[in-house]
């Protein structure tokens, strides 16, 4: 039965995408302590509080922006299955080339060092652009949440298996060694070899090929997934959506980024999706974990392992995006975390002062400690929960095909400078904020979903072209606010969609506008 499962292109699908996104995962945790290995900061030559420890931490992010440009473009033109493998490659020497920094050539070490945090951000930042796009594009109108936030779950466990080695690796050969900071880098390897043994058994997807005038690869393709009887309907609708699209007109990046053109309103939704992302702080708590914990007080072997079982609460809590993400909607998700991550920011502040003064006020540290972790560990799942999936899949649910791979970019632009800019002032306010470094991140929490409640549409449960009809309203109704556009009615999942049963399985679905749309998926769960 296992074997059935596993030759399904649907389960293919998934595993190799959900292994792709893990490899980015892996990066997040496998900092985190190699930041605080004496040997590694002999190597580079610097102390624990250098802001260039967040320098080496951060210029991945601008490897990430740009490899996402190219790789979109490369992905359009050649396919996005042969883009996601360029990236692998990419990501792979990065890491060859981070794992050898010092290595005959100490005195050369950071640069080295530097150079391999961007070659691996150039792969990385390319996966996160084509990934999404790629699974998307292979997923139905509701479920494209629940494919996604599966493989951002795996996400997490690549986050997990990356501080877990360094735990291991750290306390088994101590903060002195070499190897408890060579053996978690070299240990990425693991990720690029199952998606390089992988690549052959992928479909390209249809959508793509019919973009490009190759119908008799995407006969084939949807025969191998389908059966032969799915191809002529699949077929169809496909070019029927190419040919508005080529009506439309191509859409250039000048489309996307100039005001006023087409595609500016959704290129904002998209990019304040991600900067507000990164307003939430979390991708500060992910690379600075430990760090975070000694803020509470903890000792640094006692914040390490709170590291670590935040991380594995992380990954179990991460069951509920899936489950709830078509169910609830990308908006309501991610209004609700916000609010929730403030809140709980603010009590951290609190305890966090509360911490610091325990010896003077005669506090004992369990009594603000315990309440500590518990409402870090609660935020850390809201935010997996409310806002890791939803800033990566509304890009790529809402540009046409034309645009999609360029839309996922520039949100994976815009989301490694933000996160280059959070990383890399985090050491900067720990160091000169303290405790009150969590009232900042209440305050930007509490920005993100006001502007996510006023702006940002719901594009679950809808077809890519629906999606669209909402900018259309908007710029007819001359507004951008949910609130107002078509009376109000992307403000949350169009009720005629949502799988009551929560099954996934198929349905009547009613027709919004006398328009079928793609509805059909590329890749069905039921099948």
């Amino acid at each position: 039965m296992l074997t059935e499962w596993l030759k399904q292109k649907q389960t293919q699908v998934v595993l190799f995408s959900s292994t792709a996104i893990a490899l980015y995962g892996y990066d997040q945790g496998m900092m985190s302590l190699i930041n605080t290995n004496y040997h590694y900061l002999g190597t580079m030559g610097i102390k624990e509080n250098d802001p260039m420890v967040g320098i080496i931490v951060s210029v991945y992010y601008l490897g990430c922006a740009l490899g996402a440009v190219i790789a979109s473009q490369f992905a359009d033109k050649v396919g996005r299955k042969p883009g996601v493998l360029a990236c692998v490659g990419m990501a792979a020497l990065g890491n060859l080339i981070m794992f050898c920094a010092g290595k005959g050539l100490p005195q050369g070490a950071l640069p080295v060092m530097l150079i391999g945090r961007i070659v691996m951000g150039l792969g990385v930042g390319g996966l996160d652009a084509v990934v999404p796009v790629y699974t998307s594009e292979l997923s139905e109108d509701d479920a494209r949440g629940t494919a996604l936030a599966q493989e951002f779950q795996a996400n997490i466990l690549g986050l997990n298996m990356a501080f877990i080695i360094n735990i291991l690796v750290t306390h088994t050969l101590g903060k002195y060694s070499e190897w408890a900071w060579r053996i978690p880098i070299i240990t990425m390897q693991i990720y690029p070899i199952l998606l390089i043994s992988g690549t052959a058994l992928l479909p390209e997807t249809p959508r793509w090929l019919v973009l490009h005038q190759q119908t008799d690869r995407a006969k084939r393709s949807i025969a191998a997934v389908f059966g032969e009887d799915q191809v002529d309907d699949r077929i169809k609708e496909l070019q029927e959506a190419h040919e508005q699209e080529e009506k439309d007109g191509m859409v250039t990046y000048a489309d996307m980024l100039i005001p006023g053109r087409d595609q500016w309103h959704p290129t904002v939704v998209t990019i304040m999706g991600q900067v507000n992302q990164a307003l939430t702080g979390y991708g500060a708590v992910s690379v600075y974990g430990p760090q975070i914990f000694e803020l509470l007080g903890f000792e640094t072997t006692a914040a390490e392992f709170l590291t670590m079982g935040n991380y594995l609460f992380y990954l179990g809590m991460m069951t509920f995006a899936w489950i709830l993400i078509d169910r609830k909607g990308r908006r309501w998700l991610m209004v609700t975390g916000a609010f929730w991550l403030a809140v709980s920011f603010a009590i951290l502040c609190l305890l966090g002062g509360l911490a610091v003064h325990q010896s003077e006020l005669q506090i004992p540290l369990l009594a603000t400690g315990i309440p500590g972790i518990v409402v870090l560990y609660l935020a850390t799942a809201v935010f997996g929960i409310g806002w890791l999936v939803p800033p990566w899949l509304i890009p790529t649910e809402i540009f046409p095909s034309s645009a999609r791979a360029n839309g996922a970019a520039i949100s994976v632009v815009v989301w490694g400078f933000a996160n280059f800019a959070v990383t890399l002032l985090t050491p900067i306010m720990f160091t000169n904020l303290g405790y009150w470094l969590f009232l900042v991140f209440a305050g930007s929490n509490t920005l993100s979903g006001c502007w996510t409640w006023l702006y940002c549409p719901e594009s679950g449960n809808r077809t890519f072209e629906e999606n669209q009809e909402f900018f259309k309203e908007a710029a007819d109704a001359g507004t951008w606010s949910v609130r107002v556009v078509a009376n109000g009615d992307y403000r949350r999942l169009p009720d005629e969609k949502v799988d009551q049963a929560g099954d996934g399985g198929d349905q009547d679905v009613a027709k919004k506008n006398g328009k079928d749309g793609e509805r059909e998926p590329l890749l069905n769960r039921s099948n």
